[in-house]
């Protein structure tokens, strides 16, 4: 595991009160500057670089369904394999891309419109089961303690993910397709505690999520029982490789902090969170935010994942002429660390106490 530079990680004891204030000035003057950057650049850009690019994407993720279950009544290898494909692409962009932005609010300006989509895209849409987890815990989970807590041990420090009892082949390659069926099981769990009617909410929804795709399923693409259910698996665990392999890549084997000896955010999200470089598949369906532009993500969280490309070359630049990391790797190279440091980077890391959820 790595350590981030003992200088901005020491006690209170070891400092003096002057360099401590003198420390703090510093970093919040650096944010603010960034910030001020970045905010500029929103504001002179179009609605459509703003939102209405990536709600243009999901829409066509909506759109795109009914020609997948006319596409799976073929008879015909080809198209009923192309009304798969198709039907497994929608499924990530609305369940990752579309949950996520939601879940931060990228998607409307308006707050009842932000708690609208956030329910939407987390418990329900119509065809598919997006999340399964209640609003409240989604946002929960991933706002206030991934996002709050970026490597920090104990509290947001890695991935909901951990299996440290499969070898690293089953946990890398074959567990992650048993996701659709332990993400509902892990939802029904995370209801304790919460009010009735909201429990109850996200039953129904997904209950009817899971019908509704069944039924269409059956009557408009005529598949048998047995047939249906194995589609729905397929579509549905069609990026469940990558996806998992997103939430440890990005965070998993960079400085992790304590909770009591932790920097400022500037340096806490420069030092442990990487961007993936870019990649045309998972940019589409999973969204530039938990790809190619993590970094920007964690540190403008609000911003759609069009903005985040957007004030990318902006973030960057900012970084290295602070002389602070702006981390890159490949999704290949991150696969081969991670093969060969398995038991360092996942068998042996710290422990997480709380849920975190998708990066």
């Amino acid at each position: 595991m790595q350590n981030v530079p003992e200088e901005w990680t020491q006690t209170e004891e070891r400092r003096s009160d002057g360099g401590q204030k003198e420390e703090t000035g510093e970093c919040e003057t650096l944010m603010m500057e960034l910030n001020r950057l970045v905010q500029k650049t929103v504001r002179d850009s179009s609605w459509w670089d703003r939102r209405g690019l990536d709600c243009t994407i999901l829409a066509s993720a909506f759109i795109s369904l009914p020609s997948a279950f006319l596409l799976l009544s073929s008879s015909q290898v080809c198209y009923f394999l192309l009304g798969l494909i198709l039907m497994g692409v929608a499924h990530a962009v609305i369940t990752v891309k579309g949950t996520h932005l939601a879940s931060h609010g990228a998607l409307s300006d308006s707050t009842a419109w932000k708690q609208f989509w956030a329910v939407f895209f987390i418990e329900h849409c119509m065809f598919q089961v997006c999340g399964a987890f209640t609003a409240n815990v989604g946002v929960k989970a991933h706002i206030k303690m991934h996002h709050a807590h970026t490597n920090v041990i104990g509290l947001g420090d890695s991935s909901t993910w951990k299996i440290p009892f499969l070898p690293r082949s089953v946990y890398l390659f074959i567990a992650p397709l048993a996701v659709p069926i332990i993400t509902p099981i892990v939802a029904m769990v995370q209801l304790k505690g919460q009010p009735l009617c909201t429990a109850a909410r996200t039953v129904v929804c997904v209950c009817l999520g899971v019908c509704s795709h069944y039924v269409l399923l059956r009557c408009v693409s005529g598949l048998e029982c047995s047939s249906a259910l194995l589609v729905m698996l397929l579509s549905r665990a069609m990026f469940s490789i990558p996806y998992i392999h997103v939430n440890i890549f990005q965070h998993i084997g960079l400085p992790m902090f304590s909770p009591n000896h932790r920097p400022k955010r500037i340096y806490q999200m420069s030092h442990g969170v990487l961007n993936l470089l870019r990649n045309p598949l998972l940019d589409w369906t999973f969204g530039h935010s938990l790809i190619n532009c993590h970094v920007e993500h964690h540190l403008f969280p609000s911003l759609s994942d069009n903005m985040c490309l957007k004030v990318k070359p902006i973030v960057s630049r900012y970084l290295k002429a602070k002389a602070l990391p702006y981390q890159e790797d490949s999704y290949l190279s991150r696969m081969r660390l991670f093969f060969h440091k398995y038991q360092e980077l996942m068998v042996f890391a710290p422990p997480i106490i709380e849920l975190v959820g998708v990066q």
